[in-house]
Formats: C-alpha cells, sequence, structure tokens
C-alpha cells in the first residue's frame, strides 16, 4: 500500500439534518449543518511520498495576568497565577513563540520582553518561570490594553496560529466599556483568545463577552488551586489546533435569505452579526481555529413560496480560510439545504430532532441567563419561572452538567414540569458558574 505526506490542514466534512418539507405558502427552512474536522489529510492523489508526520503548524500564544491590586486578596491569587502560567508555559510544544505580559491598568512585558516573542525550548521555558517570580499585584485594571499589547506581539510573528490566555480577578474599571469593545473590534480575526475568571469578584458579562468576541472559550475557576490544571487544558486544546480563521461560507439563491447563522454545539454563540460579504449572495462566517473536533451549526433561511412539488436549494455551506489578497482558500466539503414543498401534512409538520434539540439549548441558555438577571435585579417571580423552564429542558434534553449547575440555585420540585424554588441562600461562586456555563450545550444523539 502506498503512503502519501501528510498535510497540516485536517480533513473537514459536512452533514445536514432538517426537514426539507414545507406546507404551500411555507418560507422559512431550518437546518442543523455539522461539521467535522479530523486531521491528517494527504496531499497528492497518486504520487507516493515517504512516510513522516506531518509537522505541526506554527503558533504564537501570549499570557495576559491579572496583577492588578485585587491578585493579592487573597495572596493564593497570585500564587496560582504564577503556577498557573508556568504550568501553561511547560505545555508548549517546541518552536512556539510566546510571551508574558502582566496586566494593571497598563500592560506591560514580562517576557522575554524589547517587544519580542520567545521560541519554546527547554532554556527559555526556565527563562520565563524565573521571569514569573517577579509578578506581583499592585495598579488597577484595564483590559484593553493587556489585549492591545497582546495583538502587537502575536501580530508580528510569521505564524499560522495566534492564540491568547487571558486571566482575570476583576472588574475592568480602569477603562471604559466603549473602549474595551472597540479593542475588540480592532482585535477580531487577529488572533483567538480564552478568558478565564479566577475568584467571584469579576464580570461574567464582561469576561464572556471577550471569549465570544475573540472566538474562544470563557470559565470560572473559583478556586485559585485550580488554576493550573485549568491552563495547562487550554494550552493543550491550543497546541492541538491545526488550521486558523476557518470560516463558514453560505450561499443563498436570489429571494432567499439567511435570517441567523447561530453555533449551537459546543455551545451556542450567535454569528449572525458577524458576516462579511464574499461574493454575490454568499458571506462569510468566522469560526475561528480547528483541531480534530465537531462542532454544530444552526442555519434558517427564508425562502420565497412555491408551489406544491417544487424543490429548490435554500442553501449551500462551504469552508473556507480567507486570505489577505481577498481570495479564500477551499476546505473541500460541501453541503445543501433543502426546500420541497408538500401538501403532505405529516411531512411538512415535522421536525427534525436535531432542529428541536438545539432550539430547546438556545432557550435554555437563554432562560438562565434571563433568570439570573431578574434574580440579581429583585424580581423572583420572574426569576423562577425562567429558571424553572431552564429545569425543564435541561431536563427533557439530557444535559446533566447544566441540570447540576441549576440545582445549586434552585430546588426542584419537579424537573419535568420545570417546578421550582429559588434557594433562600446561593454562593456567588455557584451563581457565577451557571451564568457562565450556560451556553455550554449537549450534543444531539443522531
Amino acid at each position: 500500500m502506498a503512503n502519501f505526506a501528510k498535510s497540516n490542514v485536517p480533513r473537514f466534512s459536512v452533514d445536514v439534518y432538517q426537514n426539507e418539507y414545507l406546507p404551500e405558502g411555507g418560507g422559512e427552512v431550518d437546518a442543523i449543518v455539522t461539521v467535522t474536522a479530523a486531521g491528517g489529510g494527504t496531499v497528492g492523489d497518486a504520487v507516493p511520498a515517504p512516510a513522516r508526520p506531518a509537522a505541526p503548524p506554527s503558533a504564537a500564544v501570549a499570557v495576559m495576568v491579572d496583577c492588578s491590586g485585587s491578585m493579592d486578596y487573597p495572596p493564593a491569587k497570585m500564587r496560582g497565577a504564577r503556577d498557573a502560567t508556568a504550568a501553561a508555559i511547560d505545555t508548549l510544544r517546541d518552536g512556539t513563540r510566546f510571551a508574558v505580559i502582566a496586566g494593571t491598568h497598563v500592560a506591560q512585558e514580562v517576557y522575554p520582553g524589547g517587544g519580542r516573542l520567545a521560541v519554546a525550548d527547554a532554556t527559555t521555558r526556565g527563562q520565563a518561570r524565573q521571569a514569573l517570580r517577579r509578578l506581583s499585584a499592585g495598579g488597577g485594571t484595564a483590559i484593553g490594553t493587556w489585549l492591545r499589547l497582546a495583538d502587537r506581539l502575536l501580530s508580528a510573528a510569521d505564524v499560522t496560529l495566534r492564540h491568547g490566555i487571558l486571566l482575570t480577578d476583576g472588574r475592568n474599571e480602569h477603562e471604559s466599556p466603549e473602549d474595551l469593545r472597540a479593542t475588540l473590534d480592532a482585535c477580531a480575526g487577529r488572533f483567538t483568545c480564552d478568558a478565564r475568571g479566577v475568584g467571584t469578584d469579576w464580570d461574567v458579562k464582561e469576561v464572556t463577552g471577550i471569549a465570544s468576541a475573540l472566538l474562544g472559550t470563557a470559565d470560572i475557576v473559583a478556586d485559585p488551586g485550580r488554576l493550573a490544571a485549568d491552563f495547562t487544558r487550554m494550552m493543550e486544546t491550543a497546541m492541538g489546533k491545526e488550521v486558523a480563521d476557518v470560516a463558514l461560507r453560505v450561499w443563498t439563491p436570489a429571494g432567499a435569505a439567511l435570517r441567523f447563522v447561530k453555533q449551537v454545539a459546543p455551545s451556542v454563540e450567535d454569528l449572525t452579526g458577524r458576516r462579511t460579504e464574499a461574493g454575490p449572495r454568499a458571506g462569510d462566517y468566522p469560526t475561528g481555529s480547528w483541531g480534530d473536533e465537531s462542532r454544530d451549526y444552526h442555519l434558517c433561511v427564508t425562502v420565497p413560496p412555491a408551489g406544491l412539488g417544487q424543490e429548490m436549494l435554500a442553501a449551500r455551506v462551504s469552508l473556507v480560510v480567507p486570505q489577505p489578497d481577498g481570495t479564500a482558500q477551499n476546505l473541500g466539503a460541501q453541503g445543501l439545504v433543502r426546500a420541497v414543498w408538500t401538501d403532505d401534512l405529516a411531512a411538512s409538520t415535522a421536525m427534525s430532532p436535531q432542529v428541536a434539540h438545539y432550539t430547546g439549548q438556545a432557550e435554555l441558555a437563554q432562560a438562565i441567563q434571563q433568570g439570573i438577571d431578574l434574580r440579581k435585579a429583585g424580581d423572583f417571580d420572574g426569576a423562577t419561572a425562567k429558571l424553572g423552564r431552564a429545569v425543564q429542558l435541561a431536563n427533557a434534553s439530557g444535559n446533566a452538567d447544566t441540570a447540576k449547575l441549576l440545582a445549586k440555585v434552585v430546588d426542584v420540585v419537579d424537573a419535568a414540569t420545570g417546578t421550582v424554588r429559588l434557594k433562600t441562600r446561593v454562593t456567588e461562586a455557584d451563581e457565577m458558574t451557571l451564568e457562565t456555563r450556560s451556553t455550554k450545550t449537549v450534543r444531539v444523539k443522531k
């Protein structure tokens, strides 16, 4: 059997799950698009090459550590941050460019300094660990300055993948929300970023907003002692990425339009407003970096009504990597969304199990967020109703992790009907964990 040289780009596949049947006069089509990347494509169809592992893609990483005054209260937070950053650096692949940034009301280079990135090897890892010992707490918090410095450092590297890890324990008090938003807009598409909040004095919407804008993950680490394990997992995931800046390209025919495009697994993320035009009737929706993984997207397309028995292509979905010159590398996977008009009532009223499942998961995330906001505002009746609905949806979809988090905020009387009572005492960590992880979904069983 011939061997072929492996490429760095994983093989992508697209599967579409939908009920394509519409009633007479119907004009809205829903579909779940599953995108799967499996590493190790082959180069060439017929030319044998010596078997060899693919060279890993080049990468650059910036770790941003909150060093504001509050990181010393308790001192375990600063110790945990140093240990976590050291663990992340130890996880770097040899040859990865990296830098460590200390963040207060200004951003300072901790290692290597001089506006440079270090190249990971045994020597530079040791030097970085020594530099981390000098981290100390003092000053305010202006997260936008940290991100801007990370962007300058990462953008100077001639690499395939650029990634940031950001840790904070407080609110962005020394910078306006508008300044932070402008920074996020400027950094979007230039690097991805995972964000973590340590302790319970930070703002959930702020941290999740950073991760959302930069196509990363967000989470709470209430116990500083668990930071090192979390940072190690994050860096392992970052090192497993193989291709950056993948976009979901969706083409629709004349007269059709996309109502929305949402990622629905492994978490809910609305991509609708992030569209960039990609030629006649086509738009690109950014998905960030990929390794060996699978994600699900919900597309809703409006189509012009047609007569019974007629069929049309409602949308064509492909995967591309946009290039600086305005072209795009096509990753060779495609899925088709169809519309067929029928007078068969059973066919046209049946709901795709995948669409039904993820519609419920999106409602679950929204119900949790609304319930927590109402609870904070003192509307306990409204909070009970929303969180009860969330319990019902989590139970129906088998989302056991979310159900466990909800049970720390409400007493569940009947999960099937969503009958709950608000707990009189809820720890801040439990409430923040539920809010931070509210968008995490459970995959549909296909």
